[in-house]
């Protein structure tokens, strides 16, 4: 498996670049904001790479730091995820701010990601939630309550994965960890 390359951009296009290691010309697809940041033809650079295999191709893509290679593989353990719109979602920012809008339950941050309507943003948000080890500030007004809810609806007898999506329609705006309980036990039907 290919995770680093070291070497010099010979030729950047709209989605790719050719990076030369060793006398070998890698294509590695990276994000349009990765992209902007490279200065162009003959500059040394440096990636980490994911390996996709498919059933006709294979495909390198590369990430300026780890995080965001770790992020892209958790989105290409999501089916219907491709590795087009896991690329482009990797570089939406820095990971921590990711984790946070999928935390929040915030699907717009997945606006203007090709392949992610809103039933797949919400797919991913729910897919991710709890997922991410990324560390982040541990302000109360930055996190919510949501470990508590889903080990009290756990508790109750519903399994994680149902808990999870009932308390996915329970409304971000509601804080108050009792009000959340409630409105999800309502939508399970108890």
């Amino acid at each position: 498996m290919i995770s680093y390359l070291q070497g010099k951009i010979i030729l950047k296009k709209e989605n790719f670049i050719i990076l030369e290691t060793n006398g070998i010309g890698f294509q590695v697809f990276v994000s349009k904001k990765s992209l902007d940041k490279i200065s162009g033809n003959g500059e040394n650079f440096k990636l980490f790479c994911y390996l996709d295999i498919g059933e006709r191709s294979l495909n390198l893509y590369g990430f300026l730091n780890y995080e965001k290679l770790e992020l892209f593989k958790l989105l290409r353990n999501i089916s219907g995820v491709g590795p087009k719109a896991a690329l482009e979602i990797s570089s939406l920012g820095p990971p921590v701010k990711i984790k946070k809008e999928i935390e929040k339950g915030n699907e717009k941050i997945f606006e203007g990601v090709p392949g992610i309507g809103k039933k797949k943003a919400k797919k991913i948000i729910l897919e991710l939630s709890g997922k991410l080890n990324i560390p982040a500030s541990s302000s109360p007004e930055e996190t919510l309550p949501e470990d508590d809810t889903i080990l009290a609806l756990i508790n109750l007898g519903f399994k994680k994965e149902e808990a999870k999506k009932a308390l996915f329609q329970v409304p971000q705006e509601i804080k108050d960890t009792q009000e959340r309980i409630k409105r999800a036990l309502k939508i399970l039907g108890r």
